[in-house]
């Protein structure tokens, strides 16, 4: 009964003994936040990156090589096939059509982006994440950079032309 009452004191007196005053701390030169400043910065932060991300944004063209992009009504099959076999290589440890993932879930993202925003995402997402606004929500969102996979303009065209099939 002694050793549980002196234990109980003990863990007493370190709780209190390192809850402090409450007041703001300087440790080092560095200027802890105080609680009032941490409970606004989420708002702020929220209010400045605020941008819908079903929303479609098909007049982006996003930042890249990748200004302008053919697409024909009919699908082309061949174009499919190679796209489906890189997505399948490069793409599926984090995206999947239907659900989130380590990414977004990629169904119907043809009719939330245009082709070029899609392309340019897809073979320069680091300069995608720095420049363009829906890429940078994506990033805020996700919290998981999208992995470049140095794919080129014609390797690209084809997941697009894949991504085309899945809507």
């Amino acid at each position: 009964m002694k050793i549980k009452l002196v234990a109980l004191l003990a863990i007493l007196t370190i709780t209190f003994s390192s809850c402090g005053d409450g007041k703001k701390e300087e440790k080092k030169g560095i200027k802890l936040p105080t609680k009032k400043e941490v409970k606004e910065t989420p708002k702020k932060a929220e209010k400045s990156s605020k941008i819908d991300l079903l929303a479609p944004t098909l007049d982006n063209k996003g930042v890249g090589d990748v200004k302008s992009v053919k697409i024909d009504a009919k699908i082309d099959d061949k174009l499919v096939a190679k796209g489906k076999d890189l997505f399948k290589a490069n793409c599926t440890a984090c995206h999947k059509f239907k659900k989130r993932f380590v990414g977004p879930a990629l169904k119907g993202v043809t009719q939330r982006r245009s082709p070029e925003w899609i392309m340019n995402m897809i073979m320069n997402p680091e300069k995608m994440v720095a420049e363009d606004p829906v890429a940078k929500a994506l990033i805020a969102e996700y919290h998981a950079p999208m992995a470049n996979q140095s794919l080129k303009e014609d390797q690209a065209r084809a997941i697009l032309e894949y991504f085309r099939t899945k809507n």
